[in-house]
């Protein structure tokens, strides 16, 4: 079984219909918190867990992701000609050189598992991570690092959970489980969306995935 993990999948082909109409001309995954999109917290979070192999499933209307990953010459040109050096700098990391961007593009928007469907020949036989972009996540060591390192110790799939109010259970998929470990639980089962009254438990489903490619 291969534990080493170098692929995450980016879904970012939805319509983004909850952020209108701040979405109507700009994917949501590029929406910006302080002085980055979301899509890129997104990437550094994955880089910083040991992923070197991007994959964007992309619909119509994204293609300011792809621009966002891509060397913006003109730009780069212009910034070292006014020896803005730092500013330079951040251009040019934005993605390492180290690190590939792959992009398959979703015909039909069915959904999160059809998403990475599409990836499939991508992702081969190799365990990947998926990272939902507009679920932001903080913390040290960054929390799908976190997530890799229980795959490769207990070889098995694992999904980001968080505590949540009942009354929320309306807006998240709630596991069903036992506690396992410190921060670990078993998973039974998952209920998607359901009324607080049926939820099996107050952990809902975030957007972090690690998963073996038998998914």
């Amino acid at each position: 079984m291969k534990t080493h993990i170098f692929k995450a999948v980016f879904p970012v082909a939805g319509l983004g219909t909850r952020f209108l109409p701040a979405t109507k001309a700009m994917p949501k995954e590029m929406l910006t918190v302080v002085d980055k999109p979301l899509i890129q917290y997104a990437v550094e979070e994955a880089i910083a867990a040991g992923i070197t192999e991007l994959i964007f499933v992309t619909g119509r209307s994204k293609r300011a992701i792809e621009d966002h990953f891509d060397k913006a010459y003109e730009l780069e040109n212009e910034l070292e000609q006014k020896n803005k050096k730092d500013l330079l700098e951040i251009v040019q990391n934005i993605k390492p050189s180290h690190v590939d961007c792959v992009y398959v593009r979703q015909a039909e928007a069915l959904g999160l598992g059809h998403a990475i469907l599409c990836a499939e020949k991508l992702v081969a036989d190799d365990p990947f991570a998926v990272i939902l972009a507009d679920d932001l996540l903080t913390g040290q060591p960054p929390v799908l690092k976190q997530m890799v390192d229980v795959y490769q110790h207990y070889r098995c799939s694992v999904i980001g959970i968080e505590p949540i109010e009942k009354e929320q259970s309306r807006s998240y998929g709630v596991i069903a489980g036992k506690k396992w470990d410190d921060k670990l639980y078993k998973l039974s089962g998952i209920i998607e969306k359901p009324a607080p009254e049926d939820a099996p438990s107050n952990l809902g489903v975030v957007g972090r995935y690690v998963l073996s490619p038998n998914i």
